[in-house]
């Protein structure tokens, strides 16, 4: 049995190799490139969490953000055209929405703009009694009832589309 690999013989995988169950569903980065794509590939209660943040991020993006597919989830970002070039060369990230593992995460880049948006978001989900599970621009959600929608909303239509530009990394 030379030249085969250990899973090939033994049905296991060789030891450090890391082996993904095919009826896994909670994706960590998609590969999907285009938004009916990923949102297919959804299991059905996420698919409608994710769906209902979407309609409300849309309902609420400040003129000239696209919707993308990048990063491995959906999203909002300053085309490179409006742009110019970035630190990274990738579109300037303003929203996305993702299904991870063992949450969902939204990402409010505006928050980190000016100190008063990030205070305002805090104070609104405070004042609401949910319990704000965030990093630094991410806030995770294991269904919609853990969001506040309110202080998302004003999240999201806080920063145009200039002052997102203006506040981003420079390229060197």
């Amino acid at each position: 049995m030379e030249g085969i690999g250990r899973k090939a013989q033994t049905g296991l995988p060789a030891s450090g190799e890391r082996e993904v169950a095919p009826c896994y569903t909670g994706l960590m980065k998609s590969t999907a490139t285009t938004v009916p794509d990923y949102l297919a590939e959804l299991p059905d209660d996420r698919r409608a969490a994710i769906e209902t943040v979407r309609g409300i991020v849309l309902a609420n993006l400040p003129a000239g953000y696209v919707e993308a597919m990048n990063w491995g989830m959906i999203s909002y970002e300053v085309p490179l055209e409006v742009s110019g070039r970035t630190y990274n060369g990738k579109p300037l990230m303003y929203v996305a929405l993702g299904n991870q593992k063992r949450h969902m995460a939204l990402y409010l880049c505006g928050l980190y703009c000016k100190p008063e948006i990030k205070k305002a978001f805090e104070e609104s989900w405070a004042a609401s009694g949910k319990k704000l599970d965030m990093g630094a621009a991410c806030v995770r959600f294991k269904s919609l009832e853990d969001l506040h929608i309110p202080a998302v909303e004003a999240a999201i239509s806080a920063v145009s589309m200039a002052d997102f530009i203006t506040a981003a990394p420079k390229k060197k």
